[in-house]
């Protein structure tokens, strides 16, 4: 393989994306100010949510005389609409699956709750004779919606745990665990976007390797090259290494402008690295499916619209569009989704870099790059080179 050929070919792309502003906006400028727009819009905002939540549960009462008080608090937490208990039986276990993002919340029955309870109803006037406990909460710091919506949901059940039915009162022997322990309760809006918008911004180089590649073809460049030396995998090698050097300064001016308007996920300097290889093996999706839609497409400008049949579902399935019912089914299957995923246990939840999900992720990530970009250059060597 001839090294100075691929070299003086991405020399040449790099130039010609340099003399075209309509590629540098969409591949630089665009997502500069797409994520400075939303982060400085977003910031201090925040909203609710739907009443949809998976909800660990740990009961460290079972062995009391008056167990039937947990039991009751589980049947009320279980009745409420929308809502999924699972059952842990160690603290690690339910907090690991939090982490991980596989619950919205984990709700911990403390020892004595039966008797808590029982010291209210033996004496309701008398607050000194109580005997209090706290049901420790912790909700998923990755979601805003379980932030916002699970809280006052479990003071509902504790409530109608304790009255049998719906009720307010000022004072209880039984406390909800500070919200200072939820993470998520101090993030803004733009928190919870900000991962979706990192896959939202790379996801436009599928346009941009439609158009280019068919321009190539259209004006001949492709066919000339082919009375060269030039080999085939020598030109497609120096486009992945030319769109490569775009997604990584794209990704680097990406975060430098979040940081530049204060935005701090919750990363070391390992996940940081994670992240951004992450997106460059994402944008090595988004340079196959662009190559898919160079082959089916006949001239750039039709390019541009085939491009959007890989762009927009990826955008409203994948990044940080909500999601509900039968989108999340969808979502399965959009690689952007994955990315966003990842992005968000390291931003949010400030999981470690061992944690197994987000490897997870990129692993199934870095499969779909594979095929779609290997796909991509079968076809395009096939039928969009002609």
């Amino acid at each position: 393989m001839g090294l100075r050929r691929v070299s003086t070919l991405v020399k040449k792309d790099l130039k010609r994306f340099t003399r075209q502003p309509a590629i540098l906006f969409l591949l630089l400028l665009f997502p500069v100010m797409l994520t400075a727009t939303f982060g400085l819009a977003f910031g201090g905002m925040g909203e609710g949510g739907l009443t949809n939540f998976d909800i660990g549960l740990l009961n460290l009462d079972t062995a009391a005389t008056d167990a039937q008080w947990a039991d009751s608090f589980e049947g009320n937490l279980t009745e409420l609409e929308g809502i999924t208990v699972l059952h842990f039986d160690t603290n690690e276990t339910g907090q690991s699956e939090l982490l991980q993002g596989n619950l919205d919340a984990f709700i911990v029955i403390p020892e004595g709750f039966g008797d808590s309870c029982n010291s209210y109803w033996n004496s309701p006037l008398n607050g000194s004779s109580w005997t209090n406990t706290t049901v420790e909460l912790y909700v998923d710091s990755g979601s805003i919606i379980a932030s916002s919506a699970v809280p006052p949901l479990i003071q509902q059940v504790v409530l109608k745990t304790l009255f049998g039915s719906d009720a307010t009162t000022l004072e209880l022997p039984v406390n909800i665990g500070s919200p200072a322990m939820v993470e998520a309760s101090t993030l803004s809006q733009w928190d919870f976007m900000a991962p979706g918008i990192f896959a939202f911004a790379s996801i436009f180089m599928i346009m941009i390797v439609a158009q280019s590649m068919t321009e190539d073809r259209d004006g001949g460049l492709l066919r000339r090259m082919g009375t060269t030396p030039l080999k085939s995998q020598e030109f497609m090698l120096s486009q992945v290494i030319s769109y490569m050097i775009i997604a990584v300064i794209q990704v680097l001016l990406l975060f430098a402008t979040s940081f530049l308007i204060g935005y701090r996920p919750a990363i070391d300097a390992a996940g940081l690295t994670f992240a951004f290889g992450m997106l460059l093996v994402f944008s090595l999706v988004n340079v196959g499916f662009g190559l898919i839609a160079a082959t089916i497409s006949k001239s750039a400008e039709i390019a541009t619209g085939v491009s959007f049949i890989f762009i927009m579902p990826q955008l409203f399935f994948g990044t940080f569009m909500p999601l509900g019912g039968g989108t999340e089914a969808i979502a399965r299957i959009m690689p952007s989704n994955y990315v966003t995923e990842a992005l968000t246990t390291l931003f949010l939840r400030g999981a470690p870099i061992t944690t197994l999900s987000i490897w997870g992720n990129l692993g199934i990530v870095s499969i779909i790059g594979v095929v779609v970009f290997l796909i991509g250059v079968v076809l395009f060597r096939r039928y969009g080179s002609r």
